[in-house]
């Protein structure tokens, strides 16, 4: 082989780090916006029935009542997202034929499916007044498997082999709770009588926080995959997921007495919410097209 065919046939360094310059992985295969949607509302549901749980054992119905809807609208919602998703609703179905606890999609589907169930018994009876009782037990049942809800989809997407997911696979469980959290607040600001809104106040500002830190700290401790979350499309709406989730924050400490406030404060942390997933999401996307994200973490933990 000659020196000129020699040089054309090896990989040049730069090649040589990313195999070729081609994917090593495939891009994920789940839609949009089903799963992003999916992923915000199932958080979200998680998070609003413990809001409604602690405000029931805290004597705020109009609080407890707004959690309740919005646990079992937010749960119904993220189930038809996954469903539209794969396709077929058998393909859900049979995600429930056995349970494996040492798989997350097996322990997340157990979960969703009789959250979803009794939020949505515990929200139709909220909204219609009807078998109080019986709609009291259905959320306090689902509020013992919000905490699960709330955060098993970042643990979904962490045991994936897409770099932006699973590298940081220690913070994106905190940054999809204090998202959730943040999001739930927001609806109980909105929904609930202003007198009696106080925790969701309280909630919005600890979500936020919490959110804000673990997202910051994700992109820290991701090393070299961590670029992708403050570039492109990703970058751009992280970003604006926390200027909103601040913003959300602030304008809710002022809606105790202010209307206007309150609903500022709910738009903003639902919109913030819904940057967070399509974010992450979209950082996902981008760190699977580049092979570099595969193949250098990889050499860097062989060393």
């Amino acid at each position: 082989m000659t020196g000129e065919l020699r040089e054309a046939a090896e990989p040049t360094r730069s090649e040589g780090a990313t195999y070729y310059g081609r994917p090593v992985i495939k891009e994920p295969v789940w839609k949009v916006p089903d799963v992003p949607a999916y992923l915000y509302l199932g958080g979200m549901a998680g998070a609003a029935a413990l809001m409604a749980a602690g405000a029931g054992l805290t004597g705020r119905p109009g609080l407890a009542r707004a959690g309740r809807v919005s646990s079992g609208i937010g749960a119904t919602a993220s189930v038809a997202f996954l469903v539209h998703d794969l396709g077929r609703p058998l393909r859900f179905l049979n995600m429930l034929r056995v349970f494996k606890p040492t798989s997350p999609l097996s322990v997340g589907s157990w979960v969703l499916a009789p959250f979803s169930a009794l939020a949505g018994a515990g929200a139709v009876s909220a909204a219609t007044g009807l078998l109080p009782r019986l709609g009291w037990l259905s959320s306090s049942a689902a509020a013992v498997l919000a905490p699960a809800m709330t955060t098993y989809t970042a643990v979904l997407l962490a045991d994936t082999a897409v770099p932006a997911w699973h590298e940081p696979y220690r913070e994106l469980p905190f940054v999809f709770a204090g998202s959730a959290v943040a999001s739930a607040a927001g609806l109980g600001v909105v929904a609930a009588p202003a007198a009696q809104a106080g925790p969701a106040r309280r909630m919005a500002v600890a979500g936020s926080a919490l959110e804000v830190a673990a997202t910051r700290r994700m992109q820290r401790r991701a090393g070299m995959v961590g670029e992708v979350f403050g570039q492109g499309r990703a970058g751009r709406l992280l970003r604006t997921a926390e200027a909103l989730v601040v913003a959300g924050s602030v304008t809710a400490l002022l809606a105790r007495r202010s209307r206007i406030a309150a609903v500022a404060s709910g738009l903003c942390l639902t919109g913030a919410g819904l940057a967070t997933r399509f974010g992450i999401f979209e950082a996902g996307h981008a760190s699977a097209r580049d092979p570099r994200y595969t193949v250098e973490p990889q050499r860097l933990r062989s060393r």
